[in-house]
């Protein structure tokens, strides 16, 4: 039975019953866990796991046999032995695995000193997850998990602009001047701004926290960096796997040359995806002896502790790069507020461990469903077990998600074990929700859980590396055999804009339109997943993408595939939602009244407690069009205080009724003009420019209704924003700002026209109290009915403003 049945049945219980599903749910089959797995031997190999047997060896150590097939009619068996700690994998029959050592007479050998087993190879997992895992393995499968629950933070802020500095430099020069103009230009960029608005941050602030870095990228530069004699570069101790003389780890490291910068890398051979902060091309100077070698260089903000954490990290980044070139056998771990670098050695035994563990992670997540074993019930799984450190508990960002599942889900399974120490703990997290509240989370989290899994099996990221793109074209999801055209153009910062055209001629028949996202791989094995980006354009000749990486680096003979980035098996913001609605706050417990508790929602009693009696004419002009239901389905939206579901057939005018809601005329209220919509740009553009650095005493705020000007005055005195003036245009005759912002206010269908707006010298006025910038708000239709207004407009437009 598929997963999706399942989930059908569930829904067909009601909420809070119980029903016993039918016993063969879930049973273990063998074929059918991985039922678009490619098998295959070689570099690549998928083998399904058939049968599992542990047996005790001459020497009495116990080993894992298993028999394993890349068959696909399930003929041709190997054996593959597991020892010593590779026992522990947790691996059954009808799993995917993938093997990394020799393969002698069909049967494989894997042990502490060589070899590798990778569990659920097509499942990528981000280096970062699995080396916050060394510590609480939990934490790290929960974070997989509730992706979009984690808010940003000043701190991740300050990380991002810090990386870009660096990155930029390495590819220019570490020059003092050089590096305080691209810290400044980092700020400046959008996005930056657009995250310091929403975390409530000062500009100048971010600035002198960044500055105060970059003294240490000048020292990191000047130690590691173009100097004339390789005995000046820092001594350091590494020894690389393929050195002959161990006991002379002593070297001098250089850094020549950055190769790339947020370098993407999928490694459908170890399970792993990720991307380096920066790789470089470095000299090892040993004695006489120089090795050049291509290594990844991980960057870190925080607090310089060379923790196994982040060794880790780069340990796991060394296996990454092995994708695209020889292994590197090392990396470099770089502290940028010190700029203090450790070489990392990437050697047999930490890799081992570090893919054990990866390996624990993907059954985690793989395994989210189990049966019950008493009444043969679809249930959530457990997660790995709570550890008993209150202290890393106490700063854990997942410590909400992780005391929620403990009390919704755990500890209603038969058997179940909480640490006595944590309990206080857990109990303080959840203290807030009722027994009803963490029934909903338990079934909302099962039966989004169920359908992931019906979607996994269709998801077509994995079509990358084990179907050809020839084949995947036949779908019409994938565009194989490109090669690139013409220059790159850089649209803005982090988005280029490529041509490609098929290398034989014309594109193939597709179901790939503009504006589908797409990933863009290279046709060799070790170019997956480039970037991504979107189709801007596509003809029977030309495919045009914005994306976010420069491909102009790879040789021109470089053929390309476009594969369609699926989005429906996405879960993680349902999955966030639910976290959020579980939360200590105002909102969440408002929402849960409402979806949870079922409290009916409340609403107002006469419609005309929310219009004024004067806008009856405007009122009949909007709802002029809509029929009896839709006119219903409107007074009750106007009244509601919290929600209202508007419930029909298709093409009953549901969209029609939501459309005519939206518009935000002028309301007339007791003989004054007001437009809380311009009221609230206005109130959105002044806190900008005070975020920005401007003086709240520089910025002008002009309206011509005194109306307005109330309600720009309250919003601006229920804000964070400070003394702004507002006043009519008469109380500016005579003055200047800085910056002053005119909200015109009108905005109707009618050409109905007010007095005020028709005299050009109050107009006047208006538009030359600026001394550096002006800002006009108003509805342009509306305002063409003034002549003044018009005459301005038009030479706006003129001259291109």
């Amino acid at each position: 039975m598929e997963p999706l049945d399942e989930l059908e049945l569930l829904m067909e219980k009601s909420f809070g019953e119980e029903a016993a599903l039918p016993a063969e749910l879930f049973q273990k089959k063998v074929v059918a866990s991985f039922p678009r797995t490619a098998l295959s031997r070689g570099m690549d190999n998928r083998y399904l796991v058939l049968a599992i047997s542990t047996v005790q060896n001459k020497e009495g150590n116990c080993e894992k046999h298993l028999v394993i097939t890349a068959s696909q009619s399930l003929e041709n068996k190997e054996l593959c032995i597991l020892r010593n700690d590779w026992c522990s994998v947790s691996v059954e029959p009808g799993d995917i695995i993938h093997l990394e050592g020799d393969c002698t007479a069909d049967t494989w050998i894997i042990d502490k000193d060589f070899g590798y087993l990778i569990l659920y190879p097509d499942m990528l997992i981000s280096g970062t997850s699995i080396a916050s895992s060394i510590r609480c393995m939990r934490r790290a499968v929960l974070s997989e998990t509730f992706r979009s629950s984690e808010p940003a933070t000043r701190q991740m802020l300050i990380g991002t602009v810090l990386h870009e500095v660096f990155q930029k430099a390495i590819s220019n020069n570490f020059a003092p001047e050089k590096l305080q103009e691209l810290a400044f230009q980092t700020i400046q960029e959008i996005r930056h701004l657009k995250e310091m608005y929403r975390l409530n941050l000062n500009q100048d602030e971010i600035k002198q926290e960044v500055e105060d870095y970059l003294p240490a990228f000048c020292k990191w530069a000047g130690d590691y960096m173009h100097k004339n004699s390789s005995t000046d570069f820092p001594q350091m101790q590494l020894s690389l796997p393929s050195d002959n003389n161990k006991d002379n780890s002593t070297c001098n490291i250089e850094v020549v040359r950055s190769v790339d910068i947020e370098e993407s890398i999928w490694s459908p051979r170890f399970g792993l995806k990720g991307k380096i902060d920066v790789t470089v091309g470095v000299k090892i100077h040993r004695g006489c002896k120089t090795k050049y070698k291509i290594m990844p260089l991980e960057l870190k903000t925080g607090k310089e502790s060379n923790s196994i954490e982040h060794r880790s990290q780069v340990v796991l980044y060394t296996l990454l790069s092995q994708e695209r070139r020889t292994d590197p056998e090392a990396g470099l771990l770089l502290y940028l507020k010190t700029g203090q670098m450790y070489p990392v050695p990437a050697n047999h035994l930490d890799r081992r461990e570090l893919l054990k563990l990866r390996n624990q992670m993907a059954f985690s997540l793989f395994h989210r469903i189990s049966k019950s074993a008493t009444r043969q019930k679809t249930q959530l799984a457990s997660l790995p077990q709570i550890i008993e450190e209150e202290k890393t508990c106490k700063y854990c960002s997942q410590m909400g998600n992780c005391a929620l599942y403990s009390r919704a889900v755990e500890q209603q399974m038969d058997g179940s074990s909480v640490p006595i120490v944590m309990l206080p703990k857990i109990e303080e997290e959840t203290e807030h929700l009722k027994h009803t509240h963490l029934e909903y989370f338990s079934l909302w989290y099962l039966m989004l859980t169920l359908e992931s899994k019906s979607k996994d099996n269709k998801k077509n990221h994995q079509n990358i590396w084990l179907r050809p793109a020839l084949e995947m074209e036949k779908s019409g999801s994938c565009i194989g055999n490109l090669i690139r055209m013409e220059h790159v153009k850089t649209v803005c910062d982090g988005q280029y804009l490529h041509n490609f055209q098929h290398k034989n001629g014309a594109i193939p028949v597709t179901n790939l339109m503009a504006g589908d996202r797409i990933i863009v791989s290279g046709e060799e094995r070790s170019l997956f997943a480039l970037c991504r980006g979107y189709v801007k354009e596509i003809n029977m000749t030309t495919v045009t993408c914005l994306l976010d990486r420069n491909l102009s680096l790879l040789p021109e003979s470089t053929l390309f595939r476009l594969d369609q980035e699926e989005k429906n098996c996405d879960i993680d913001t349902p999955l966030g939602n639910l976290s959020k609605l579980m939360e200590n706050t105002f909102v969440s417990k408002k929402l849960r009244d409402l979806i949870i508790d079922f409290r009916e929602p409340h609403f107002i009693s006469y419609l005309s407690s929310v219009l004024p009696h004067d806008a009856k004419d405007t009122v009949a002009c909007i709802l002029k069009g809509l029929n009896k239901p839709q006119r219903q389905a409107m007074k009750k939206v106007l009244l509601s205080k919290d929600y209202t579901l508007i419930v029909g057939m298709p093409g009953t005018g549901k969209t029609t009724t939501i459309c005519t809601l939206v518009p935000a005329p002028e309301q007339i209220e007791k003989g004054g003009v007001s437009n809380i919509t311009e009221a609230k740009l206005i109130v959105f553009l002044t806190s900008i420019f005070i975020k920005a650095g401007c003086n709240p005493s520089d910025i002008g705020i002009i309206a011509p209704y005194r109306q307005q000007l109330k309600i720009i005055s309250d919003l601006l005195a229920h804000s964070s924003v400070g003394m702004v003036e507002v006043n009519t245009v008469d109380k500016y005759q005579g003055r200047d700002k800085s910056i002053v912002l005119v909200s015109f206010v009108r905005s109707n269908k009618d050409g109905t026209v007010g007095e005020l707006l028709k005299d050009w010298r109050r107009l006047n006025v208006a538009i030359t109290r600026a001394k550096h910038k002006l800002i006009l708000l108003g509805c342009v239709p509306s305002l063409n009915c003034y002549p003044p207004l018009e005459k301005l407009l038009d030479h706006l437009n003129s001259e291109k403003l």
